[in-house]
C-alpha cells in the first residue's frame, strides 16, 4: 500500500474513472478537496508495479467512513480490494476509531461479499442513493483494538 496525499488527486481520479460508470466518477478536483480535508486518509494498491486501485477513508470522533474503494477491472479478484480494506481497518484502529461505516450498492455483489467477509454487517438502507436510482446498503463494523 502506498499512502497518498493531495498532489495525487489526478491518479486517484484516473483510477476512479477506470473503475466506475461515468455518473459515479469523482474528478481530480473532488479528490484533491477530499485529500486536503481533516481526517481523510487514502492509499493506492499496486499490483505488478501498476496502480490497481485505492481506498479513501475519513475518521472523526471515533468513527470512520469508507468514502470510496475502487479496483480497476483488470486487477479485480486478485486480492487488491482485500489488501486495501485491511489497510483502512488498520489505519482506523491506529486512529482510535471504534466503528467503521460505508455505503455499497445493493447491485454490487462482489463488494458486498468483500465487506461481509471482513465482518461488516447491515446497519441500514438508503433508498435511491446512487445516480442510477439503486439503493445503498449501509454497513458497519465495530473495531475492537
Amino acid at each position: 500500500m502506498l499512502p497518498v496525499s493531495e498532489p495525487h488527486g489526478g491518479l486517484l481520479a484516473a483510477l476512479h474513472a477506470a473503475s466506475f460508470p461515468p455518473a459515479d466518477q469523482w474528478d481530480e478536483d473532488a479528490m484533491q478537496s477530499l485529500l486536503s480535508s481533516p481526517g481523510v486518509a487514502a492509499a493506492v494498491g499496486v499490483k505488478d508495479g501498476t496502480p490497481a486501485g485505492f481506498i479513501m477513508i475519513r475518521s472523526v470522533a471515533g468513527e470512520a467512513e469508507i468514502l470510496t474503494l475502487c479496483v480497476v477491472p483488470f486487477f479485480r479478484r486478485q486480492g487488491v480490494a482485500q489488501a486495501l480494506l485491511a489497510w483502512a481497518l488498520l489505519t482506523a484502529q491506529t486512529d482510535q476509531v471504534e466503528q467503521m461505516f460505508l455505503e455499497v450498492s445493493v447491485l454490487n455483489a462482489g463488494a458486498k461479499t468483500l465487506y461481509e467477509n471482513a465482518g461488516f454487517a447491515k446497519a441500514g438502507l438508503r433508498r435511491s442513493y446512487y445516480p442510477d436510482g439503486s439503493d445503498a446498503l449501509v454497513l458497519s463494523k465495530r473495531l475492537d483494538g
